[in-house]
């Protein structure tokens, strides 16, 4: 797959660039993205949730009323689920949600997520560019050039820089990520992927694609 490399201000720089079909343009795998999206969100949650069930709340086992004659249901404690204040049946409690996912299974996913971006023309190659401190103004002055303003935009870069990453933190739909640290929910949240030109190369180093 071959793209051309932009500058900061939306122009051609007259380079391209060839991306690895192994990584960009193979066929993707929904099934494998859908996993590794569902194993990342379950990994988020804290799972610190909990209730009480009848043998952990504080209340008295008195025995309301009798158990015939008074016309109505059979009744128990005041910890009972079927009276206010009572009881939770079958209520959370703390637990763990992530589970297991082959590595093999992780890779895929990741490729097939770079693949569907690359399908969607959504892959943009741009020229390193470096900020000598950081400065939000400047950093949504290269969004708007390159006609990324408002949409949620990833940035592959190859080591993070304070200045970028700081001068980016305050927008919403902009993210920083490393090659080593790209993960499919990334991918597949964004709607454009950015790449660093001087990032490309490290793909095939980080998936161990060989020709």
């Amino acid at each position: 797959m071959e793209l051309k490399v932009i500058k900061t201000d939306g122009s051609e720089t007259g380079r391209t660039l060839v991306l690895n079909d192994s990584i960009f343009g193979i066929e993707p795998n929904n099934h494998a993205i859908w996993l590794d999206v569902k194993q990342y969100l379950a990994n988020q949650r804290q799972g610190t949730h909990s209730t009480k069930e009848k043998s952990t709340l504080s209340g008295s086992t008195r025995k309301l009323r009798s158990q015939k004659g008074g016309g109505g249901a059979r009744i128990g404690s005041i910890k009972s689920p079927l009276l206010k204040g009572g009881a939770r049946i079958f209520g959370p409690h703390p637990r763990d949600y992530g589970f297991k996912l082959n590595k093999k299974v992780k890779r895929l996913a990741r490729i097939s997520a770079l693949s569907t971006k690359a399908k969607e023309n959504n892959v943009v190659i741009m020229e390193q560019f470096d900020l000598e401190k950081p400065c939000t103004k400047d950093f949504v002055a290269v969004l708007k050039n390159t006609n990324l303003f408002d949409k949620k935009t990833l940035f592959v870069v190859n080591e993070l820089d304070k200045n970028v990453y700081l001068s980016s933190r305050n927008l919403g739909q902009v993210k920083i990520s490393t090659v080593s640290n790209l993960n499919t929910y990334q991918i597949m949240n964004a709607r454009n992927v950015v790449i660093f030109e001087p990032v490309a190369s490290k793909f095939d180093e980080f998936f161990k694609i060989t020709e």
